[in-house]
């Protein structure tokens, strides 16, 4: 990506266009919900929200996936690291989610690898065979492809010592929670990638009457999405909008979803906020059955207990901000985190701790 093409989404002269055509055209109030951890980080570094009328509020709603996965999932993972000849292989903010900490298990001797892909796990099985490598699963439609493309190519190896504790979810069934729960949202900036494309935001605009606008990252991206959603509000329509053309199409990415729907099948998952969503999580199928860590290992553990005086939950919900919370930016940090919230670099309390104070 050049410089250029960096500099024309972060030109002065169009954001203060935007800014003013947004003005123009807010009249009536709404509430506007972003949907992505890339969006949340993104808003707050640009100082989005000190730029939009007062007619404009914005939500960060239930989009890192850090900050929503289970502690049951984490404690888990833990259970599997502990575990003779296991290698556990995640992504770095994970191990930082406070409570029952796989930092701290690593400290005590635990072989907990961070990666960057889920590929480095699979050639860590191949180059390891005399050890059991577990990969921790999780993330949204971006990264689910990911891990059905590991586990394809792990059964086309034969490797035997390659699983994955999935804990993957989807986006469509939690913004239909949101609005369910009677959460007042009147738009929604929808995460920005090439997976899915726009077909399966269409159910939110059609049942609620709520428009959709599928956004990119960058400041001119998030502010003409704002001005895409406040023109649809004032003129009553709702529709499923892509202002992220240069990468989003329609269709998305066929072969993607191929491997999506082949690998993992849909089931009732658990989210930090809202408790269990019917159909929001995927599942490893039968069929690679041999490739999911829990049904292989058979983990048990006992119930999972949430941080005291944490309000992540409030806040994946749009109800609280980070400035509500009596230990944020006191007991709570990101050098000593108390909730999810605070441990990703998308998480809303890390971007109001490093941007709103």
């Amino acid at each position: 990506m050049s410089m250029r093409f960096l500099d024309e989404f972060r030109d002065k002269s169009i954001v203060t266009g935007l800014v003013g055509r947004i003005r123009e055209s807010s009249v009536t109030p709404v509430t506007l919900m972003e949907v992505c951890g890339g969006h949340t980080t993104a808003v707050h570094k640009s100082g989005i929200p000190s730029l939009l009328p007062d007619t404009i509020r914005l939500l960060s709603g239930p989009g890192c996936p850090v900050c929503v996965t289970s502690m049951e999932f984490i404690d888990k993972a833990i259970a599997l690291s502990q575990m003779e000849g296991v290698t556990l292989t995640t992504y770095g903010d994970l191990v930082r989610v406070p409570g029952s900490s796989l930092e701290l298990e690593k400290s005590k001797g635990a072989d907990i690898r961070m990666v960057y892909s889920v590929m480095e796990a699979l050639e860590l099985a191949g180059s390891q065979p005399e050890r059991k490598i577990v990969f921790l699963g999780i993330g949204f439609e971006t990264t689910a492809p990911a891990t059905a493309l590991a586990i394809l190519e792990a059964k086309k190896r034969d490797l035997k010592n390659f699983f994955v504790l999935c804990s993957h979810k989807i986006m469509p069934p939690v913004m239909k929670a949101l609005v369910t729960d009677g959460i007042k949202i009147n738009g929604f900036l929808a995460p920005g990638h090439a997976i899915t494309g726009s077909a399966m935001y269409r159910p939110i605009a059609e049942k609620f009457h709520i428009p959709v606008v599928i956004s990119g990252f960058e400041p001119v991206d998030i502010l003409q999405s704002v001005l895409m959603l406040v023109t649809q509000a004032e003129s009553r329509k709702a529709e499923v909008e892509i202002q992220y053309t240069r990468v989003v199409k329609p269709g998305g990415n066929p072969a993607a979803r191929k491997v999506m729907e082949e690998v993992f099948r849909p089931e009732d998952e658990w989210w930090r906020g809202f408790g269990v969503i019917p159909a929001s999580g995927l599942r490893i199928r039968d069929t690679f059955s041999r490739f999911d860590a829990e049904q292989y290992f058979q983990i048990e553990i006992p119930k999972p207990k949430e941080p005291k005086g944490c309000i992540c939950g409030a806040l994946m919900k749009g109800l609280r901000t980070p400035f509500d919370c009596k230990l944020f930016g006191k007991e709570c940090r990101p050098d000593h985190p108390v909730g999810a919230c605070m441990v990703s670099q998308e998480g809303i309390c890390a971007a109001y701790y490093r941007y709103e104070r």
